[in-house]
């Protein structure tokens, strides 16, 4: 492995785009398309409840609820919990107002030191917010405890872009653009140093995935030689990029006023593209987007497009790790139920959406080894 990694520092000034060589990009027209997955199934937030006044506080559940309620109550007082918008066993995010406003209360429930660390981390982002705004919106921070990762921020109006980390019907061409057209103005924005970290450790997480069998021997060649040539073109230029950390269509409310970016636990510097590398990951059914997101991430350069591909290649193992999971979950558990007309079990659509990301995987693979014989 090289000793020198890419440094995922605030640069000293913008990248500006230049002209380069010709360079490989993913063309997703060179993969023959995919099933759809679950196409016309009726969809809404997993956990979400109807509108109600009450929420039901009673058995082992409502403990656990109580329990939240009185973490926010220490910090926000005013705060009169209306609906359950999603719950698992890890958290749970409530819905309620403060005087007149509508808020939102993230409660951790799980309190080991990984998740702990990922809500403190949101947390010291939304206060960074404070008094450094950056160039989209965001919600207001109301309250915050990080010993009891507890967080209550304004609640903002609008849609989410998509309920599904992997949406399962491509999505209009306007959310896409919108969503992208937020992130690409984010990673522009430099916010003071010493504000956020880097919190992805490249060269580590290589040699994890490699150790884990989600990259091959020459992946890992392939992958420390792009680090290599990144870290030597960083020396000269600086090559760290701001980014949500999480650029899910999932974590983009789309509103009249403008897309709105939730969901802030991986903030932080990393190498250029990886925003996009997160959505590129996640729109399986949208070629033309792939394709722009592809072109956009090649156009500031080699380096630049050699950031991308190595964020793409994380990103991928790391849903393709995700999924795998997810199917070994599903096959130990007791058999579902007959699909309805239009639908198709979830372990059918996770088995689908595992075949649709190694095939992914491989596109990113050749080009990277493309990438690789142009140095």
């Amino acid at each position: 492995m090289y000793a020198a990694s890419a440094s995922v520092s605030a640069p000293p000034r913008s990248l500006r785009a230049r002209p380069g060589p010709a360079a490989p990009y993913l063309d997703p027209a060179a993969r023959p398309a995919g099933p759809m997955l679950g196409v016309g199934r009726p969809r809404r937030a997993p956990g979400a409840q109807p509108l109600s006044g009450r929420i039901d506080l009673s058995g082992p559940q409502g403990a656990r609820l109580r329990a939240a309620l009185a973490a926010v109550h220490r910090i926000c007082p005013e705060f009169a919990p209306v609906q359950v918008l999603r719950r698992s066993g890890r958290s749970v995010l409530l819905v309620g107002t403060t005087g007149r406003s509508t808020a939102v209360a993230k409660c951790l429930l799980d309190h080991s030191p990984a998740w702990a660390e990922r809500y403190r981390h949101e947390i010291a982002a939304y206060r960074s917010f404070v008094r450094h705004r950056p160039p989209v919106r965001v919600p207001r921070l109301i309250a915050a405890d990080p010993d009891n990762c507890t967080l209550v921020i304004e609640r903002m109006p609008g849609r989410v872009a998509a309920l599904q980390r992997h949406p399962a019907e491509a999505p209009p061409r306007a959310d896409v653009a919108a969503a992208l057209s937020a992130i690409r103005r984010l990673n522009d924005w430099r916010p003071p140093a010493g504000t956020f970290d880097a919190p992805l450790d490249y060269a580590a997480r290589i040699a994890r995935c490699h150790e884990l069998g989600l990259l091959t021997d020459r992946d890992l060649g392939d992958l420390q030689k792009l680090l290599h040539g990144i870290a030597h073109a960083a020396g000269r230029q600086g090559m760290g990029q701001f980014c949500h950390g999480d650029a899910l269509l999932a974590n983009v409310l789309l509103s009249p006023a403008g897309p709105v970016l939730v969901d802030w636990e991986h903030a932080g510097w990393y190498l250029p593209g990886y925003d996009l590398a997160t959505l590129w990951s996640v729109l399986g059914d949208a070629p033309a987007a792939r394709r722009h997101i592809s072109q956009l991430a090649q156009a500031a350069g080699p380096a630049s497009r050699d950031a991308f591909l190595v964020n793409l290649m994380l990103v991928l193992t790391r849903e393709i790790r995700t999924c795998e999971t997810a199917v070994q979950r599903s096959m130990h558990e007791a058999a579902p139920s007959a699909s309805q007309p239009g639908g198709m079990p979830s372990g059918e659509e996770q088995r689908l959406l595992l075949r649709r990301l190694h095939d992914d995987c491989q596109m990113a693979r050749k080009a990277v080894r493309a990438a690789v014989g142009t140095r």
